[in-house]
């Protein structure tokens, strides 16, 4: 009987904790599928808890200058070259800001960075065609060039660097650089065939030694042991690459308004003020004399390169510094901190935009001549023969303006070795047997599509151009038309302007 009434009551108690299971999963407060459910309720949470909204870190100087000095012992990446499916690719444009260099500069009362510009596989940083590289350019007599370039060194040639000169470092930078594009243009594309004419490769650069030769680093990293008979390498008087349209007056009172912007901005930064005169007294020196030197040029050398601080190599009577006194990574921050601060600055102000819509057009201009010269003569032998890969050996003063003008802004100050690119695309033509009529209508432009790419980047959806343009419409990539439109037309709105010449003769008040 007592047995009886344990098994009783053990099926009683069965049968509530049956109800009160079904009764909790019917009300969901416990999950019938335990994996799923977390992941329900996890998103739930992420629905449900408040979102923190912080401010972004704070701009690290140091970090940002690491970035600047572009180390070449890091691998190289970039999106050049990619496409959808079938588009064919019918030219490439490249700017190139030049590699590492030495000091434009020299901070009173310190001795220079000991750097050697003889170039040495045998020094880091190398790079394994260096050797063949050196060996080439002992042929460069066969080339092609502008008469003012004839003087010019092929490679740095000083023990002690000089001021401004291409350094190791730079021309390796820039051998990378080429290998780079080769991969994406040359093996992936075809782009340059083995017999490339002439006509299909243009070639630009300063008259400085430091664009000459990283131009030529380039060159031969993207085509190895190139025939020099095929070469000719022109000379940009400007370092605004603005040919035959370099008159602007407008352009320049724009350039003046900002300069003063930055001198007022200079000296309201206290801190930064106060930083100069503690590294003049550090060296003994005026702090005049010291901020007319640009100190944070040789001080960015000696950073990237890895070399001490400079210190005072001479004691005065006056306002003499500690013996042993040196300038320190606290000093070269606040300068870096100010650049940036100028930069965010600088965009908000407005003015450098105006001066650089003016300043980069001839260049945008002649690139999108070129384009459209070849968008035209795509199908054509006349095609064929135009510059299909061009090069321009430039500054950080070209290539700034270039990319504000473009509204990239955001996308930093060139470092050593920058590149810009701007790609030309040709989609699948869709058969029609009006072909041969709607190119003669313009439709041509239909199927021609244009990528900017800056250090690898594919910013062309940052730029003013393109910005608005539909990504996930049934053509993925940007009009060319886009380009051609704002290069002609739209880019002189900032100016309230139709016409570069408008533009130019303007009255700026």
């Amino acid at each position: 009987m007592l047995a009886r009434s344990r098994f009783m009551l053990v099926l009683v108690v069965g049968a509530l904790l049956a109800v009160l299971s079904f009764s909790l999963q019917y009300l969901h407060l416990i999950p019938t599928n335990p994996v799923a459910e977390q992941r329900s309720l996890g998103k739930s949470r992420k629905r449900v808890n408040p979102v923190l909204h912080t401010d972004p870190p704070a701009p690290d100087p140091i970090r940002d200058t690491h970035k600047h000095c572009n180390y070449p012992n890091l691998t190289e990446h970039g999106w050049e070259g990619h496409s959808p499916a079938d588009y064919r690719l019918l030219s490439v444009h490249l700017m190139i800001r030049h590699g590492d260099r030495f000091p434009l500069y020299s901070i009173p009362k310190t001795k220079k960075p000991a750097i050697d510009c003889i170039l040495s596989e045998k020094r880091k940083p190398s790079h394994p065609i260096l050797a063949s590289f050196i060996s080439h350019m002992a042929l460069s007599g066969r080339g092609h060039w502008d008469t003012s370039l004839g003087s010019l060194p092929r490679l740095p040639n000083h023990s002690t660097c000089e001021m401004g000169e291409l350094t190791q470092t730079g021309v390796v930078q820039h051998l990378k650089n080429g290998e780079h594009l080769r991969q994406a243009y040359i093996k992936r594309h075809n782009l340059l065939t083995a017999d490339w004419s002439p006509r299909q490769l243009w070639v630009e650069t300063t008259g400085k030694s430091r664009t000459l030769q990283s131009g030529l680093a380039f060159l031969f990293g993207f085509l190895p042991h190139f025939d020099w008979s095929r070469l000719t390498v022109k000379l940009q008087w400007s370092t605004l690459f603005c040919g035959s349209s370099c008159e602007c007056p407008a352009r320049n009172r724009y350039l003046d308004q900002e300069q003063r912007r930055q001198y007022r901005q200079r000296t309201a930064d206290t801190e930064l003020e106060s930083t100069y005169v503690a590294m003049a007294k550090t060296l003994g020196v005026a702090t005049k004399k010291l901020r007319a030197a640009n100190p944070v040029d040789a001080l960015l050398c000696h950073f990237c390169h890895g070399l001490p601080f400079p210190c005072s190599s001479t004691q005065t009577t006056s306002n003499a510094p500690d013996e042993g006194a040196c300038l320190t990574l606290q000093h070269f921050a606040v300068i870096r901190r100010q650049q940036k601060n100028d930069e965010l600055e600088r965009r908000e102000a407005g003015l450098y935009r105006r001066y650089a819509v003016l300043a980069a057009h001839p260049y945008l201009n002649r690139t999108a001549t070129r384009m459209e010269r070849i968008a035209r003569g795509s199908q054509t032998r006349k095609g064929k023969e135009e510059a299909v890969f061009s090069l321009a050996s430039a500054h950080d003063v070209t290539m700034a303006p270039l990319l504000s003008a473009l509204g990239l802004e955001g996308a930093g100050f060139p470092k050593f070795a920058a590149r810009l690119v701007f790609e030309l695309w040709n989609s699948p033509e869709v058969k029609d047997k009006d072909r041969k009529t709607d190119r003669k209508r313009g439709k041509w432009l239909e199927n021609m599509f244009i990528r900017v790419l800056y250090n690898g980047e594919d910013l062309t959806f940052d730029t003013a151009f393109c910005r608005d343009h539909n990504r996930h419409s049934a053509q993925p990539l940007c009009p060319l038309g886009n380009f051609l439109s704002f290069v002609r037309n739209d880019m002189f709105n900032i100016v309230n302007a139709t016409s570069y010449q408008q533009a130019c003769h303007q009255i700026v008040l």
